[in-house]
């Protein structure tokens, strides 16, 4: 059965479309496309666009960049919307403490909406590693993140320090 949906008139006359299938209908309730993010190496140009990959069904589809991901995933633990922990095999060295350390302390915790990354930076100081920064929107403020991320021999990106504008962490002796 092909039916789409009912009319309440007749459809003699009407205009019918390939395959039997009405126009694509835009959800105006959802926002539009995030605004791109820099390159890194590219500074902070916000019209560098994400490699892309093929699609199975034919269009180029922008992948997202370590950098994007790591933001977005550091917010939400900062935020309290995901649990410490599920950074633990995204970080590497000191970088969870210090996560763990920030956590406690809420500091993007926010009554209403969610903090959300405005815009991000980027600076390559030697291959394999990044460092970057983030803009983040909490509330009514905005707030600087800092972190690295480092490649390591299997090819994965983990975050290896992480800082958020105010106090930071007390460093131990040894470090």
């Amino acid at each position: 059965m092909n039916k789409v949906m009912t009319r309440n008139k007749p459809t003699t006359g009407a205009r019918r479309h390939p395959g039997g299938r009405p126009p694509v209908r835009h959800d105006t309730r959802r926002p539009g496309p995030a605004p791109r993010r820099s390159a890194p190496g590219r500074g902070t140009s916000r019209t560098a666009s994400a490699p892309a990959a093929p699609d199975p069904s034919g269009p180029v589809v922008p992948q997202p960049r370590p950098t994007d991901l790591f933001a977005d995933r550091l917010v939400s633990v900062l935020s309290g919307r995901r649990p410490v922990h599920s950074m633990l095999r995204h970080t590497a060295g000191r970088a969870y403490d210090e996560l763990a350390w920030l956590a406690e302390r809420g500091p993007l915790r926010t009554h209403g909406s969610h903090p959300v990354v405005r815009d991000i930076g980027y600076y390559v100081p030697r291959p394999g590693a990044i460092e970057a920064f983030a803009r983040i929107g909490a509330g009514g403020s905005l707030r600087a993140m800092a972190f690295r991320l480092e490649c390591g021999p299997d090819q994965r990106w983990r975050c290896t320090a992480v800082e958020l504008g105010g106090p930071r962490m007390p460093r131990a002796d040894g470090d």
